[in-house]
């Protein structure tokens, strides 16, 4: 499947490379040396899981076994058996042919673009999954492992979900899929019976820092200490660093929290600014911003009162659910964001009086 010049893509963080390009890899260590034992072992399950928080480095993960694989398709070899790791060279011919697209035995299942709306669509469709599954009964070009990696599986609505689970129980031959997940939970539990489970935790802030200082300009040429800031702030995640990075990223971050902060007092003028502020389509960065720092509130609140009892945490957690619905339904029929912000603080205003 060859990548053509195109429309953005749906699962590459805008001005950084593609996971696929990455050759450094941080703060994984453990969960790259399960994958590297199940397959010099040949326990290599047929497919993967591969959960925790977004950007911490699941799918740059799931590329760089798909490289080795690539550079490495018998696990009995001296090499596969030697390895310490699943580097591969970045001037090997795997690395060249992953980071183009240019190899008819990888496959990538993610959201596509709508040429109507100019934005990408916001689940994986059945139709998409079809056209996997239509590739993969081809034939192999090459002979070796054919891999198909879905960033992420929690875009996938139900129809292809259940596309995708027919063909995880019927593979074609030396198949691997490998599920990128933010939230394993929401997959079928058909598709997770089925699959092996990976879960990698949230990066320390010094492995974003030197995750970031990989990645070349404009993010490499950030001062220090904001990269530092940003890599504290960031909840373990490299993509979210980098949108505390772009602009003024950490300083909005900063107010955000300081409004949470204030609960249950809540200034509802600067609530009002906020929700302006994010109620434009060209200011999608600042909305994730506020959603990650919305989500770590409300997980720091209800960790920080479950040891006081369910009572303690059920106005927290029916908030985050409520909230969690509405951001949902606002992406997929693009409803106000204004409206949502301002509903978000009144929801969290009455969960913070109890």
């Amino acid at each position: 499947m060859s990548k053509e010049a195109g429309p953005p893509e749906s699962d590459r963080f805008e001005g950084a490379p593609h996971p696929r390009e990455q050759i450094a890899f941080f703060g994984h260590g453990a969960a790259e040396l399960e994958l590297l034992d199940a397959y010099r072992r040949n326990r290599m399950a047929q497919a993967w899981i591969l959960g925790g928080v977004e950007g911490i480095g699941k799918a740059t993960l799931a590329w760089r076994l798909a490289r080795f694989l690539l550079a490495h398709p018998d696990p009995s070899s001296a090499e596969a058996q030697q390895a310490q790791s699943l580097a591969v060279s970045a001037e090997s011919p795997a690395a060249r042919y992953i980071a183009s697209l240019a190899l008819a035995d990888i496959f990538l299942l993610r959201r596509g673009w709508n040429e109507k709306t100019k934005r990408h669509f916001t689940e994986i469709r059945i139709d998409d999954v079809r056209e996997i599954i239509q590739a993969l009964h081809r034939g192999s070009g090459t002979g070796g492992w054919r891999i198909a990696i879905v960033d992420c599986a929690d875009d996938l609505n139900r129809s292809s979900a259940n596309a995708l689970l027919k063909l995880i129980e019927e593979p074609p031959e030396r198949t691997l899929f490998l599920l990128v997940a933010h939230q394993p939970g929401r997959i079928l539990p058909t598709i997770r019976s089925r699959c092996r489970r990976l879960t990698l935790q949230p990066m320390q802030p010094r492995d974003i820092a030197k995750a970031v200082n990989t990645l070349g300009a404009p993010w490499s040429e950030r001062p220090d200490t904001l990269i530092a800031e940003a890599a504290e702030r960031a909840r373990g995640s490299v993509r979210e660093a980098l949108r505390l990075l772009d602009s003024d990223g950490v300083a909005f971050d900063r107010s955000v929290n300081a409004l949470f902060d204030r609960l249950p007092q809540v200034d509802w003028g600067a609530v009002h600014a906020l929700a302006d502020r994010l109620a434009g389509r060209d200011n999608e960065s600042a909305y994730e911003t506020f959603i990650g720092a919305l989500n770590r509130f409300l997980d720091a609140r209800v960790r920080g009162q479950a040891g006081r009892g369910a009572g303690a945490i059920i106005g927290y957690a029916d908030a985050w659910e409520e909230i969690g619905r509405a951001a949902r339904e606002t992406e997929v029929f693009n409803f106000d964001k204004k409206a949502l912000v301002l509903g978000i603080f009144a929801r969290l205003e009455r969960a913070a009086r109890g």
